[in-house]
C-alpha cells in the first residue's frame, strides 16, 4: 500500500472532451506519507455526518472532517460541517502546496474511507462559495481507490483513475461545472484511504 517511490513526481495529464485532469504520483516524501497517513487516521476530528435523501435520512458512507482558516464555513447537500483548527501537519503540506504550485489554499475537507464499502456518490465541488471554476487539489494516502469522472450532459465523455497512494489529483477551470464524479463501492477487501481535498472558500 505503502510502494510509491518509482513514481516520484510521475505527472501525468488525462483530457476529457471540456477539460482535463493531472495526475501527479508521489507526490510527497514516502516516509512522510505513510507516517502522515497514520496520523490522520488518529488525530483527524473525523464524524459521521447525516444525510436526507428522498426523505429518508442516513449516514453519509464515510467519515469526514473540515479544516480551515476563521470563518471560512462549509456545506454540501445540506450537511454543515465543524470547522475546526489546522493541524500542523495539514499547514504543512497547504504549505508545500503554496511552495509548489502558488495556490493559497484557506480549507480541505478530509474523507476517510474505512474500506470497499465507503464511498461518495455522483456529484461535483460547485457550491456558491467555491466560487466561479473553483480549482481543487486531491490528496489520496493509503488505499488505492477508483475515481470515475462524466459529463453531465455527455455521459460517453467519461474517465476511470487509479488513485494510489501519496498522490495528487488537480482539478482546475470549468471542471465542476460541466463534469461530476465518484469513488464507488468495491467488493474487494480493501483498507483505509485519506482523501484530502484543498480548496479557496469566499
Amino acid at each position: 500500500m505503502f510502494q510509491d517511490d518509482l513514481f516520484k513526481n510521475s505527472e501525468e495529464t488525462h483530457l476529457l472532451k471540456e477539460g482535463k485532469l493531472v495526475l501527479i504520483r508521489g507526490f510527497l516524501d514516502s516516509n512522510d506519507a505513510k507516517s502522515y497517513f497514520e496520523r490522520f487516521i488518529r488525530e483527524l476530528n473525523w464524524h459521521q455526518d447525516l444525510i436526507t435523501i428522498h426523505g429518508k435520512t442516513m449516514p453519509i458512507p464515510r467519515l469526514n472532517a473540515w479544516y480551515a482558516d476563521a470563518d471560512h464555513n462549509y456545506q454540501y447537500s445540506g450537511i454543515k460541517l465543524q470547522t475546526n483548527q489546522w493541524t500542523n501537519t495539514l499547514r504543512r503540506i497547504k504549505e508545500k502546496l503554496f511552495e509548489q504550485f502558488g495556490e493559497n489554499f484557506n480549507s480541505c475537507l478530509a474523507n476517510l474511507y474505512r474500506d470497499g464499502k465507503d464511498s461518495v456518490s455522483w456529484h461535483s465541488d460547485d457550491e456558491p462559495e467555491l466560487g466561479k471554476n473553483p480549482t481543487i487539489f486531491s490528496i489520496s494516502l493509503g488505499e488505492e481507490r477508483k475515481f470515475h469522472i462524466r459529463n453531465k450532459n455527455n455521459h460517453s465523455d467519461k474517465l476511470i483513475l487509479n488513485l494510489p497512494h501519496n498522490s495528487l489529483l488537480i482539478m482546475i477551470g470549468s471542471l465542476q461545472h460541466i463534469y461530476e464524479h465518484q469513488v464507488p463501492k468495491e467488493k474487494s477487501k480493501l483498507h483505509s484511504r485519506v482523501n484530502l481535498t484543498f480548496r479557496k472558500v469566499y
